[in-house]
């Protein structure tokens, strides 16, 4: 049973990026482009911890760990890069 509900949310998941993913290619403008990236990552990151409580790998945990804290301060670099140049919206 348990082995059926891993698998319809790996499911859920990669529908979710494949969403995403179409969000950041015909996104309108760059802020949209932006917040789905982060959420691409969000969801990889779920899919890794996932992954881990499916086949019983606690250390993978700590590779999403990583995966999250880094997309963080790519968002952040990302975020204060578009500050300093002054772009506030994509016309």
């Amino acid at each position: 049973m348990i082995e059926t509900v891993y698998q319809i949310s790996f499911g859920m998941m990669v529908l979710a990026l494949l969403l995403a993913s179409i969000r950041l290619l015909k996104g309108p403008s760059l802020p949209d482009r932006v917040v789905a990236l982060e959420l691409m990552a969000s969801i990889t990151v779920g899919m890794v911890v996932l992954y881990g409580a499916a086949y019983n790998q606690p250390k993978i945990i700590d590779v999403a760990i990583v995966l999250a804290l880094t997309s963080f301060l790519a968002a952040v670099g990302f975020s204060s890069y578009l500050e300093k140049r002054g772009i506030r919206n994509d016309d």
